[in-house]
């Protein structure tokens, strides 16, 4: 934690590259999931984090130790009511798939392309459900604004879109900052999980 007790920067954490039996983790759904709501947040108990995700209590302590033996979750007993109180947080660390730097060897290219699939059949049912939402939202049926999708195209050099993707990090970090603490009272805030993707791809990719 910084003074400020604010969680680090994604930007500010040093990344490593995903291992094999990280891929094969992250090659389920619901463990992509986990990752996801624990990374939004300092931590969660186990009975908090299934009733959010929808899932039996044992089903969600299977995966969760699949992703601590991974590197992904670790428990966070400081944070416990009791002895038979579990809390997880995630593993303050930035992750990546490899680059030409830090490529990936001939061993890990077979999980690096399943995890990579199940990646893009994720954001295409995020993106389906989105354009699914909006027609309804467009014509008034319905007022809650649930989604928001951007698309365009920018006209950069390579360091002015290096600065432009900086800028858009930073902006996502303070405002993960904002809840990055559970709060018995979020859901009567209205503290709701969003989730994003930003992705961009230059004309020649």
């Amino acid at each position: 934690m910084d003074p400020d007790n604010q969680p680090p920067r994604a930007s500010d954490l040093e990344s490593r590259v995903m291992t094999s039996p990280m891929l094969k983790a992250m090659s389920h759904p619901l463990r992509r999931r986990i990752v996801s709501v624990l990374g939004a947040q300092d931590y969660a108990r186990a009975t908090d984090l299934a009733r959010q995700l929808g899932v039996a209590a044992n089903t969600l302590s299977f995966h969760l130790r699949t992703l601590a033996d991974a590197g992904f979750v670790e428990e966070a007993p400081e944070h416990a009511r009791d002895r038979r109180d579990r809390v997880w947080r995630g593993v303050n660390q930035s992750y990546k798939v490899g680059s030409p730097e830090e490529p990936v060897g001939p061993d890990d290219e077979a999980p690096l392309a399943a995890y990579l699939h199940q990646m893009t059949m994720d954001q295409q049912e995020m993106v389906a459900k989105v354009l699914a939402w909006a027609p309804n939202y467009a014509t008034g049926r319905e007022a809650d604004a649930k989604g928001e999708l951007s698309i365009g195209t920018l006209r950069l050099t390579q360091d002015e879109a290096t600065a432009v993707f900086a800028e858009v990090c930073a902006v996502l970090d303070r405002a993960r900052s904002l809840h990055h603490e559970p709060s018995p009272s979020d859901e009567a805030d209205g503290v709701r999980a969003w989730d994003y993707t930003f992705m961009a791809g230059r004309e020649d990719l």
